[in-house]
């Protein structure tokens, strides 16, 4: 279903069948299910828990949802089911092969006990549909985090930084967290109790970001766990936030080639900068139509042109350039590669 024209001559014949022959129900439910389940496939995951969460603690999730058909899609609006949950979705249109992001939001500090909700993704291009998310929570109102993030901002390759925050408990005396798991290597953390006694528990955790953390995004969460007897109350997620800047940059992120399969290669350009002059050392990518010419100079800003030639087999391309350079570090940069190679318009025929 890689071709949603081809999705729309099915669901034409199918309707018009049903008109013609008066055909039985079912077949009017299969051109339903149709219509609904290229939205459906957009979706790697419609599905997701939080847990335990802290009150105060920011818990967000982002569905992505990626557009693999040849005609644009997009969102007319998305319905939630409770005021627990705010969603942020984009509202231009989603052009073949973009990745766009749902982002939905649960309030903490307003909503407490076991949260479910959907979200309804309402879609009016290329074809009306529906696609249902689904999240769960069950926020704690005997642990607040204050602030409810580690949010690290923007942090220069090789500084590291340091944050904190405060955890709170109010019920037993013997509470206790008996350790904090970081999924990232980059991260050391460093818990403190600083109060216990009349049912009231604090502790500070300080949170260390290395200064050889590698550039890009900081996403995840700590997890802190507890000598609680449930299951769903050992552990409690704190968020991770931040971003890595390099000094190097490397623009656009991603390259698409839409190409007919014979015709002659098409270029894209792909600009490489940096605070201090560098040497562009080694560009790589696993699939042979996509070539290049590295740069002999010694410059702040590299123009490199990446061409691809539509040989080979027809279909979806994806691929990955790595770019090496010899700055600081011999950082590189990558960036993925799309393209598209229809059979020429005679075959098509």
């Amino acid at each position: 279903m890689g071709n949603l024209r081809g999705l729309n001559v099915i669901m034409l014949r199918k309707f018009g069948f049903c008109c013609v022959a008066a055909a039985c129900f079912w077949t009017i439910g299969s051109a339903a299910a149709l219509a609904q389940q290229w939205a459906e496939d957009m979706f790697p995951t419609k599905s997701h828990d939080f847990g335990a969460l802290a009150r105060g603690a920011k818990a967000e999730y982002t569905f992505l949802l990626k557009n693999p058909y040849n005609e644009d899609a997009r969102i007319k609006t998305v319905r939630t089911s409770c005021g627990c949950a705010g969603v942020k979705y984009p509202t231009e249109s989603i052009k073949t092969y973009e990745t766009k992001q749902i982002v939905v939001a649960v309030d903490t500090r307003a909503f407490l006990g076991r949260k479910d909700a959907t979200l309804t993704v309402e879609f009016d291009q290329p074809f009306p549909a529906e696609v249902v998310l689904k999240i769960h929570c069950y926020i704690r109102k005997d642990v607040v985090f204050q602030p409810g993030a580690i949010q690290f901002g923007s942090v220069k390759q090789g500084e590291g930084a340091r944050r904190s925050t405060t955890v709170s408990y109010a019920g037993r005396d013997d509470w206790r967290i008996t350790a904090v798991e970081s999924p990232n290597p980059f991260i050391n953390t460093t818990l403190t109790e600083t109060r216990r006694g009349m049912g009231r528990v604090t502790y500070e955790l300080a949170v260390e970001l290395k200064p050889d953390a590698p550039a890009g995004y900081l996403s995840g969460q700590l997890m802190l766990k507890t000598n609680d007897a449930s299951s769903q109350a050992s552990q409690v997620p704190l968020p991770i936030e931040g971003v890595v800047e390099s000094d190097l940059s490397v623009r656009p992120a991603s390259l698409t080639f839409l190409a007919t399969h014979g015709e002659q290669s098409m270029t894209r350009n792909v600009v490489v900068q940096a605070a201090q002059p560098f040497r562009v050392t080694d560009i790589r990518c696993d699939d042979p139509r996509f070539r290049w010419k590295l740069p002999e100079k010694t410059a702040k800003f590299h123009v490199l042109p990446i061409t691809f030639a539509p040989g080979g087999a027809m279909g979806k391309v994806n691929a990955r350039l790595e770019i090496q350079t010899n700055a600081a570090g011999g950082r590189g940069a990558a960036i993925d590669m799309h393209a598209e190679v229809a059979a020429p318009a005679a075959e098509r025929s």
